[in-house]
């Protein structure tokens, strides 16, 4: 939908893997595109990329069935160690899974966190992961039981004070693909259409010219040709 990678620059936000019969074949295509068009590619880490995640959500399991062990599964998870947590895009828009923490305040900041290991389950790096915007203002405590929900005034602060236009995210179910948020300094986009298979939601991606200006494609969901048969069901989380 956005063009071939030679020609079109990609930034992807996370959650590749879990919920999906397919995620083995997902990430994989990712990879082989960041290794063939390495500078046209870029690939953050979502909250999803994690051993104890992926573990209960079904990458773990997909792995398993599909290879009957999991070498794949621990060559990809350590993988996920070296994804980087956010991105900036030409000094004004910040790109990254989840949202903000109370324990980050600069950019600077987050070029210091020591990104590889496991997702911790608390700190500036989980945080990054897992917060998301809330109409509350303020700091609160996330629902999900890890990161943090942050007002309009948490992100106008960072923007300002970091010289950024917007704050591109990802990690929350949004109907229609893409969803504004405090006054249009987030925004979160949503790239898995129907998502969990069943509730039919839109995707969305965000296109950018040469002059920043965005503009957003939706797309509905392929119509489902075969019933794929589920191994085991795989608790929920709050989306």
């Amino acid at each position: 939908m956005g063009g071939k990678a030679p020609d079109t620059n990609y930034l992807f936000m996370g959650d590749y893997v879990d919920r999906g019969y397919h995620s083995v074949e997902t990430v994989t295509l990712l990879v082989c595109l960041k290794v063939r068009y390495k500078e046209r590619v870029t690939i953050l880490r979502g909250n999803h990329e994690s051993r104890q995640i992926t573990q209960v959500y079904g990458f773990y399991d997909e792995c398993l069935r599909k290879y009957g062990n999991s070498n794949v599964w621990k060559y990809f998870t350590d993988l996920f160690d070296y994804l980087p947590l956010t991105a900036l895009v030409d000094g004004q828009i910040f790109c990254l899974h989840g949202g903000l923490s109370p324990s980050i305040d600069s950019l600077d900041h987050i070029r210091s966190l020591d990104r590889l290991q496991e997702v911790p389950h608390e700190g500036p790096m989980c945080d990054l992961l897992w917060s998301d915007p809330d109409d509350r203002g303020g700091w609160g405590i996330s629902p999900r039981g890890a990161g943090y929900t942050f007002g309009q005034d948490i992100s106008e602060t960072f923007n300002h004070g970091n010289g950024l236009t917007l704050i591109s995210r990802a990690h929350q179910l949004v109907m229609e693909g893409y969803n504004w948020s405090h006054d249009r300094n987030v925004v979160t986009v949503f790239s898995a259409p129907n998502y969990c298979y069943r509730c039919a939601n839109q995707a969305a991606m965000v296109e950018l010219d040469d002059e920043l200006r965005y503009s957003f494609l939706q797309f509905d969901p392929a119509p489902r040709k075969t019933e794929t048969n589920v191994v085991r069901q795989t608790p929920d989380y709050f989306l």
